[in-house]
């Protein structure tokens, strides 16, 4: 899918140039407003140049011109197409770790802690939180390395800290009750 979006994309870049000049024109007695687009350097952007075929004939030329804003345009395709990469891809890798975070990591600690662990009654937990012992199973494992039981211990202070809060706030809601 993102690839289709990034084929879309650069198939309308190749399509279009890197420099052009765009020229508003307003309405004009018996002619409609329009806006025209011409790949020019930027010493011929303006309305004789760019505004073909000229709906208007004669002296009414230089009047209608008058009233037209002629800008030149110059864009980086290169730049473009860099930015939309890095930007599909930051997106694919969050994806990817969704996914993982969704599907893979439930399986892994099933693994690690074992399926009694995860699952426990609301009688035998009480207050705690279902992984309170999993710094302590980490830290017997010697086959993960050091820092991933680092990133653990701190994953656990921090529910910690939120069933805390948590506790707080629950115990002042029924006080003021």
């Amino acid at each position: 899918f993102i690839y289709y979006i990034y084929d879309i994309y650069v198939t309308y870049l190749m399509n279009s140039e890197d420099i052009r000049c765009k020229c508003i024109c307003p309405p004009y007695r018996d002619v409609e407003g329009q806006i025209y687009k011409q790949n020019v350097s930027l010493k011929d952007c303006n309305c004789l140049h760019v505004v073909e075929p000229m709906p208007v004939e004669g002296k009414d030329v230089e009047a209608y011109c008058l009233r037209c804003e002629c800008k030149y345009e110059e864009r980086s395709s290169g730049t473009i197409k860099f930015t939309i990469i890095m930007y599909l891809s930051i997106l694919g890798l969050l994806l990817l770790y969704m996914v993982y975070l969704t599907l893979l990591e439930p399986m892994l600690k099933r693994r690690l802690f074992g399926h009694s662990q995860l699952i426990q009654n609301d009688d035998d937990v009480g207050d705690q939180q279902p992984f309170a012992n999993a710094h302590n199973v980490l830290s017997r494992s010697h086959s993960r390395p050091n820092m991933l039981n680092k990133v653990e211990h701190a994953q656990q202070r921090w529910r910690r800290q939120v069933q805390e809060q948590r506790k707080s706030v629950f115990d002042r809601h029924v006080v003021l009750s």
